[in-house]
């Protein structure tokens, strides 16, 4: 699904327009993004947790030609999901 219809899914659910239910996503993002900014996790209940997290420095060795690279650390956002959300995804076939 993507932003699109995402918030055409929102619209509908929540009988709005579409330029309010926009709107409503954007504040949300935006929220979400200025809290993990700040270095803030940001849990949903019945969803899951939003934290940034620090990956550190590591040699990658490229396979054709064997050439290690110097990673340098970064600053990645990660998902653990809820306990709810995990029961949610057992229940669905796999492929």
């Amino acid at each position: 699904m993507n932003h699109k219809e995402l918030v055409g899914h929102i619209a509908a659910r929540l009988n709005l327009p579409k330029e309010e239910a926009a709107r409503m996503l954007d504040v949300v993002v935006s929220a979400l993004s200025e809290q993990l900014c700040e270095g803030n996790s940001v849990g949903i209940q019945g969803f899951g947790t939003f934290e940034v997290r620090k990956k550190e420095e590591r040699i990658s060795v490229h396979p054709a030609t064997q050439v290690r690279t110097l990673i340098p650390p970064k600053l990645v956002v990660n998902f653990k999901q809820s306990n709810v959300l995990k029961d949610k995804l057992k229940g669905l076939p796999h492929d």
